[in-house]
């Protein structure tokens, strides 16, 4: 399907939540937006489901989608399991501290040693280079470690000082600037009430100093000349220093920071544990399914130490196993919280734009989850102050701090595409469960941000790109089962009400993910859409109905059976006449066939065959439909109906009887003779090409002749239909043609 420039800026909806064909785009006409909007077939529709639906709701081989992070019996975003003092779901949180280890000290001042005895009983590296480490401090007084934020690099900062021997250890105020470097090294006997303090006088050690997070910029770059000046005034009195930087410092090109990297959190924890639980306790703790599923989020240095006490109190009968089962989602809430509450000194409003982008695009292409990030910052821009525009660097954007602060990664993977699958380098958080806890936080947690949010999801909704489309009905989903009547209202009723199809195909997959997840009320909603007056409501109901409908087939086809009924009260008024919903209704039973619910949906399709003509059109349209798919969607592949056929006819299945009969209703039925005759003309074409298909169709020909008539229909056609392009009969019509019994 075509649409507008994702990329060309417009009005996609209006405040008071008008539907977004209300208010077209700028840059293209409604006519020509008519023009191209036409409905997506329902089996590619599908496709495209499947292909783009994110790792957390993914559709699998049997149409189920997994990785249920919010379903009902789940720890997490459904929320409202009570776990010790933990509400799971809800703005209850659990808070931890890490006392004397500030990340951001405003001032100097010394170290306790008691902080550095305990950091030094629980450190370890990730291998043998920190020894080099120490003597290259050693030698050259001055050390630069550079690190992402929360991978323990003061305290990594610290301890090459302690193992040095250093006595005090300063912490400087992060003030110091690359310029007053050398200055901040002096000796500090006296205190600010003009005494000399003698408790720091220590005969014989060398001071240690330690500046966390300098703070450089272009213009105030840190350069050899600020280190070899420190370290000639920290020669002078006999000391250390280690200053950590960002990845992103701004450093001259004769500044060689060693790259910190964080040790394996398994390593870390073990540490940890030795001290507040003692040797013997590691393995068991260590063997925990809660324990083993935390080291498997990746989660920070700070968040291990912070479990390790937890641990430390649950092996000492001070914590339940609800508290340690729940610690991981629970650091990952806290995460999500902190990310948001920050004010922009911190987190800027183009990177919390970015992480809201990369919640909805999780493991999508990086290029795209970057781009759709700055027009959602453009929205929360006009949100915050629409006098101000957005200022969107064009260039200079670094990849691996915006990855850093996201705790996400790159990956190459294959994309799915209309011309089949590409490589892309793909963005996605360490933790899948971020994208579900970061989209409730947005949602719930800041409304604020709702009216650009809306604005941003309906924008998704027009765009060209099939992926975009769905992950912005996976989006809503999620918003749908934090607080379904805001989404209906605010967002999936405004699409299923559009006069353009692409609106009311998001508007369906948003229901059925929003099913798949655990939002309850959905089938009700399909429900009351399905007798609706509006058309517009019917044609999502049907089309939800076929993707939901396989975990309870009997009531999607008596949903589609009435609405089948309801249509054809119509029938004698071609100006009436639901031709739209007419065919999704057959496309709808062309999905249940081919679902894992298969045999169910053809029992009840058989059952009611005879009901009305209502019902029998229904049935045995949807039917014929079923029989033009096939493997991959190829053109001359495996007819997907004779493929089930000849398994089930070895496996002597019922549904082969089923398949027979549905064939010779088809066949016998004038409304659908020819395209049932057209149907199985493309089989005998696809046997042509496939001995396994003319076998599977050898055996079914013989039960689809009971009557003359019927024998006289399928002769005929064999003996007269012509190859392909108007190439002479094909030699298979002749020998299926033997197969057939006499009459």
């Amino acid at each position: 399907m075509t649409g507008p420039d994702p990329a060309a800026p417009g009005d996609a909806t209006a405040p008071d939540g008008t539907a977004p064909d209300e208010h077209p785009a700028k840059e293209s006409s409604a006519e020509e937006t008519e023009e191209h909007d036409q409905p997506q077939d329902a089996w590619a529709a599908r496709r495209d489901l499947v292909d783009h639906s994110p790792r957390t709701m993914k559709v699998g081989s049997h149409a189920a989608f997994g990785g249920g992070y919010i379903a009902g019996d789940q720890h997490g975003v459904s929320g409202g399991r009570v776990t010790g003092d933990v509400v799971m779901g809800s703005k209850t949180v659990h808070h931890w501290t890490f006392p004397g280890l500030s990340t951001a000290a405003s001032a100097s001042g010394e170290i306790p040693p008691a902080t550095l005895t305990r950091l030094a009983a629980t450190f370890v590296t990730a291998d043998d280079a920190f020894g080099d480490l120490v003597e290259r401090l050693r030698r050259e007084r001055v050390l630069v470690l550079s690190g992402a934020r929360f991978s323990g690099r003061r305290t990594a900062a610290l301890m090459l000082l302690h193992r040095l021997g250093a006595a005090p250890v300063i912490a400087l105020d992060r003030a110091t600037t690359p310029g007053s470097l050398a200055d901040a090294f002096t000796a500090r006997d006296d205190t600010p009430d003009g005494t000399t303090d003698r408790t720091t006088d220590r005969t014989g050690a060398a001071r240690g100093y330690v500046l966390c997070d300098l703070e450089t910029r272009r213009g105030s770059a840190l350069r050899e000349t600020h280190l070899l000046g420190a370290a000639d005034r920290l020669a002078e009195q006999n000391a250390y220093a280690v200053i950590t930087v960002g990845p992103t410092a701004v450093l001259e090109d004769d500044v060689f920071p060693f790259a910190w990297r964080p040790p394996a959190t398994e390593d870390v924890l073990a540490a940890h544990l030795r001290v507040r639980a003692g040797e013997d306790a590691v393995p068991r703790l260590l063997g925990l399914p809660a324990v083993k599923e935390f080291l498997d989020h990746g989660h920070q240095l700070r968040e291990v130490a912070a479990f390790a006490q937890l641990l430390g109190r649950y092996n000492a009968g001070g914590a339940t196993e609800q508290e340690v089962a729940a610690f991981s989602l629970v650091s990952l809430e806290n995460q999500v919280r902190e990310w948001f509450e920050e004010d922009e000194t911190t987190v800027h409003l183009r990177d919390k734009a970015f992480l809201i982008a990369l919640a909805a695009f999780d493991d999508g292409p990086y290029a795209l989850t970057a781009e759709l990030g700055d027009r959602l910052y453009d929205f929360l821009q006009q949100t915050q102050n629409r006098s101000l525009a957005a200022d969107i660097p064009v260039f200079g954007t670094h990849i691996g701090k915006r990855l850093q602060l996201a705790r996400a990664r790159l990956s190459e993977g294959e994309e799915h595409t209309e011309w089949g699958p590409v490589t892309q380098t793909k963005a996605a958080f360490h933790d899948e469960r971020a994208s579900l806890v970061l989209l409730r936080e947005v949602w719930t947690g800041h409304p604020s941000a709702r009216p650009a949010l809306i604005q941003w999801l309906r924008r998704l909704a027009d765009d060209g790109r099939p992926l975009v489309r769905t992950r912005a009905a996976s989006t809503v989903a999620v918003l749908a089962r934090t607080d379904l009547p805001s989404a209906m209202a605010l967002v999936i009723e405004v699409w299923a009400r559009s006069k353009r199809f692409r609106h009311r195909l998001v508007a369906v997959n948003s229901l059925t993910l929003a099913h798949h997840i655990g939002t309850p009320n959905v089938p009700r909603i399909l429900d009351t859409w399905s007798a609706a007056e509006d058309r517009r409501l019917r044609w999502v109901a049907v089309r939800a109905y076929a993707l939901i409908g396989p975990e309870r087939p009997a009531q999607a086809l008596a949903a589609l059976r009435a609405a089948a009924r309801e249509l054809y009260r119509h029938a004698g008024d071609p100006d009436d006449f639901d031709v739209e919903t007419a065919g999704e209704l057959a496309d709808a039973v062309v999905l249940l066939l081919l679902s894992p619910a298969s045999s169910e949906v053809l029992d009840d399709l058989r059952a009611h065959l005879d009901d009305d003509r209502a019902v029998h059109d229904l049935a045995v349209g949807g039917f014929i439909s079923a029989c033009g798919r096939t493997q991959d969607d190829e053109r001359h592949g495996v007819p997907l109906v004779l493929d089930w056929y000849a398994r089930a006819a070895t496996d002597e299945n019922r549904a082969a009887d089923g398949i027979a009969h549905l064939w010779r209703e088809a066949l016998d039925d004038p409304h659908h003779t020819t395209s049932a005759l057209t149907a199985m003309r493309a089989w005998v074409l696809a046997a042509d090409r496939s001995t396994t298909v003319e076998w599977a169709l050898a055996a079914l020909l013989p039960r689809l002749v009971t009557t003359p008539t019927e024998h006289q229909r399928l002769s005929h056609l064999l003996r007269t239909m012509p190859g392909e392009d108007g190439n002479p009969p094909p030699e298979v019509a002749a020998r299926l043609l033997g197969t057939l019994p006499p009459r």
